[in-house]
């Protein structure tokens, strides 16, 4: 199963954002295929990307989202852009059903500015459709042991430059030798949002020796690298991360103080009812795909 990251959900679906919303259409050929619907024989119309139900995404769509996503720090990639058409797709699926409920014709919706129209509509059905039941106290428990439980002894502070080839990355590295601090070459030609501070990450603690998968979220090669820096230290190598490329910096270390139940339970609360609402979505969504006819 693909899934989108907060930002390209967010292009993607801005309807709904008081929660993270996956809209992919993980294996979407196989679970709209089962009931006949999805067809992917069918020549697509000249300019679009995708056709759903009759209604043509066009390729000037796909750019346009492909152009934010970029702007803010993600490579251009083959992947990229088929988890944002994909997310286009979703988008419609849902923006078909908004107005076959008849959630465009509301007085808040019909109001907006043309615009937001859509997504106000998609927001409200949305809203109206997907519900998610608030966690348990037995679960939130569990999530506390369980991050608890991968957390390590230290505490590290990644400061990073990401690009999307190894010469570019490479040739970050010869600015930093030369001289160059490591925030301004970040905020030179760093692809990531974090550019704006120089690259800076927030903490992160995980186990060490790095163990693939329980890295709290650090690609596997990142965490190895941080793991081995001194404070102050930039790996003399890039790391090959998915689809682009990164210079890492240890930019300090601490000891990992665990904090009590108490402190992070309200948090724990909130990212589980996200989840929780990100997979209802997510599931709407596939029912909708399995009725649909969708050529891409």
């Amino acid at each position: 199963m693909i899934r989108m990251s907060h930002l390209i959900r967010t292009l993607c679906v801005t309807a709904f954002a008081s929660v993270a919303v996956s809209t992919v259409l993980p294996t979407l050929t196989h679970a709209a295929g089962e009931s006949g619907a999805t067809s992917q024989s069918a020549a697509l119309p000249a300019g679009a990307v995708a056709v759903v139900n009759g209604v043509a995404i066009p390729q000037s769509a796909l750019d346009d989202t492909v152009r934010k996503v970029t702007a803010n720090g993600a490579p251009d990639a083959p992947q990229l852009r088929a988890a944002l058409r994909d997310g286009l797709i979703a988008r419609e699926l849902l923006r078909q059903q908004a107005v076959h409920d008849h959630f465009d014709k509301r007085p808040e919706v019909a109001q907006a500015p043309e615009a937001e129209k859509t997504d106000m509509a998609i927001r409200a059905w949305l809203e109206a459709n997907v519900r998610a039941a608030d966690p348990t106290e037995r679960q939130i428990k569990a999530r506390y042991t369980t991050v608890n439980a991968e957390l390590g002894q230290y505490e590290f502070k990644p400061q990073l430059i990401v690009v999307a080839d190894q010469a570019a990355a490479q040739n970050a590295i010869a600015q930093l030798k030369a001289g160059q601090t490591f925030d301004a070459v970040a905020k030179q030609v760093s692809l990531a949002p974090s550019k704006a501070n120089g690259g800076q990450m927030p903490w992160v603690s995980f186990k060490t020796p790095v163990v693939d998968g329980k890295t709290r979220g650090v690609p596997t090669d990142v965490a190895q690298a941080l793991a081995q820096l001194q404070v102050g230290g930039v790996a003399p190598q890039p790391v090959k991360s998915d689809d682009a490329w990164v210079v890492v910096k240890l930019q300090d270390k601490r000891p990992m103080k665990v904090q009590s139940y108490a402190e992070v339970k309200d948090e724990i609360r909130r990212q589980l009812k996200a989840e929780a609402l990100d997979a209802a979505v997510n599931q709407r969504v596939q029912s909708l795909a399995s009725r649909a006819t969708i050529v891409r």
